[in-house]
């Protein structure tokens, strides 16, 4: 691609008052800039597309093996043990690319917004299928095989790697919002894709290989543990009852009251009956939303705000706990004939159960998947709702 800061028409879309446009780097993945800043929405200012490092093409080879114990299916991604690690200053990835420092994933001297596929992907397109592909591990039919074909991208919610989520504007949260809806839509068209995840990992404590702000987002070619157990159980509740799981479960919540944590016209947080983290909270849709494509432009405000309340009071969960490590996990609705068993919803959670302190997961949860709580839902929520108006 030439080196030119003027994007071409066909690169560019607006979505939501947002400003999208793409990119391919050096290697041949793609990169995509959401702005909202007005003098990029306009068009006045274009972001810089062309990306100097020599990188040679992007090539994954990733696979997958389905376990004949649990049917569960396992990705295997060599490449990624010499990923990046808890780099210096100077050598961040996410960063912006200033004058006179190391050129980044991302070729702007500032940014948004910003999305790109993973370098060290777990799942990839990126990938060259021989023709004569083993499809069984050894030739055995107990073991299949198939090229874990997929995607994972990495979304920058901000240039400035001092920052947290929660410290976003409400106008940048919402563009994080506005893009995840875009890769989400686009991602769940890619052939053989089942399930989209959008996801954030924060602290340390819980593996973060990179500071500055992030989340990813994969698209599988199967479903996960999770989504799957998700939509069985949603499947079995209408079957048994006429009603949907998601509905019956937001109108226990709300007729108990209990463990409510805070109410909008479109959301509400709860701690759910039978969390098992030791903070953990959840954000339902009053509605069947299957996934962020699919809100309107009122419930992607209202969710951007309860969301920022809720990071916030995680940070102040435990006393003398600056930042609480968390996962945020974003589950949707599956492509295929699961999908009408799947809703849009937030569980957010920490494995932290003290200040310092966190569980580790030996014997039991690991090794049966037999979860023991140090804690209860009602006194989550409880911190929850004592701490939301400091």
């Amino acid at each position: 691609m030439a080196n030119s800061a003027q994007p071409l028409e066909n690169n560019q879309e607006n979505q939501g008052g947002v400003r999208v446009t793409r990119t391919t780097l050096a290697d041949g993945r793609e990169l995509i800039y959401f702005d909202d800043d007005p003098a990029y929405v306009s068009g006045e200012k274009t972001r810089q597309l062309h990306d100097s490092r020599e990188l040679p093409a992007a090539r994954t080879i990733s696979e997958m093996r389905r376990d004949p114990l649990t049917g569960q299916w396992y990705a295997y991604a060599a490449h990624r043990m010499n990923r990046t690690f808890m780099p210096p200053a100077n050598e961040n990835p996410l960063a912006p690319t200033r004058p006179g420092e190391l050129p980044t994933e991302i070729p702007a001297d500032d940014y948004n917004v910003a999305v790109f596929e993973n370098r060290f992907p777990s799942l990839s397109m990126h990938m060259d299928v021989a023709e004569d592909f083993a499809t069984r591990v050894d030739g055995e039919e107990l073991y299949p095989r198939l090229p874990a074909k997929g995607r994972c991208e990495v979304v920058c919610f901000t240039p400035d790697v001092e920052l947290s989520f929660r410290d976003l504007p409400f106008r940048r949260a919402r563009t994080v919002v506005e893009a995840w809806a875009h890769r989400t839509r686009e991602l769940s068209q890619l052939p053989g894709v089942r399930y989209v995840y959008p996801f954030e990992n924060r602290g340390a404590e819980i593996g973060v290989t990179l500071q500055h702000p992030h989340g990813q987002i994969y698209a599988y070619p199967y479903l996960p543990p999770r989504a799957k157990e998700i939509a069985a159980q949603a499947a079995a509740h209408r079957q048994e009852t006429g009603e949907d799981l998601f509905d019956s479960i937001l109108k226990a919540e709300q007729a108990s009251g209990r463990r409510i944590v805070s109410t909008g016209e479109h959301f509400t947080a709860f701690v759910p009956a039978a969390a098992k983290w030791p903070v953990e909270v959840m954000l339902f849709p009053h509605r069947a939303v299957a996934d962020f494509a699919e809100l309107t432009g009122e419930e992607k405000d209202e969710l951007t705000r309860m969301y920022l309340d809720l990071l916030q009071r995680f940070d102040r969960f435990f006393e003398g706990v600056e930042k609480t490590p968390y996962i945020a996990s974003w589950n949707q609705a599956p492509m295929g004939p699961e999908r009408t068993n799947g809703r849009l919803h937030l569980q957010l959670f920490s494995m932290m159960r003290s200040p310092d302190k966190m569980k580790f997961l030996a014997g039991s949860e690991s090794g049966q998947g037999a979860w023991i709580s140090d804690t209860t839902p009602e006194r989550i929520a409880d911190r929850l709702v004592e701490i939301g108006e400091s």
